[in-house]
């Protein structure tokens, strides 16, 4: 499976920023604590559980209300990166509703979301 592109990733910060997303979401002290306590390997397992079982079926149980906005980081990077449900994958991802994510869009949306917990442990 092919990695997230630097030109993919800032194709889509430039989506994000035009709807505020960007802005609005911020990984707290406890947050980034829990990601270095971690390591990032154990947050890609982390991520792509809650992916598979919230977000990739075709008819994801209280699609648009299944992901918290705190809690834990993935929760925070999924809406700040807009896999936080169907409706925004299609926006952002162009992914249309209806149809189960492939294991490839499964690890596409888990590199967003790496990516973008990634740059903000240092802000």
């Amino acid at each position: 499976m092919a990695k997230l592109s630097d030109k993919d990733w800032n194709a889509l910060k430039k989506k994000l920023s035009k709807d505020g997303r960007l802005d609005k979401f911020v990984l707290g002290d406890p947050e980034k604590e829990y990601v270095t306590s971690r390591g990032m390997d154990i947050l890609r397992l982390h991520a792509t559980d809650f992916v598979n079982k919230r977000i990739a079926p075709a008819l994801p149980k209280n699609d648009g209300r299944q992901t918290p906005a705190k809690g834990h980081p993935v929760f925070i990077a999924q809406h700040a990166t807009g896999c936080n449900d169907r409706d925004s994958l299609e926006q952002f991802f162009g992914i249309k509703k209806g149809k189960e994510l492939s294991e490839a869009q499964v690890g596409k949306v888990v590199d967003v979301i790496l990516r973008w917990i990634g740059e903000h442990l240092t802000d």
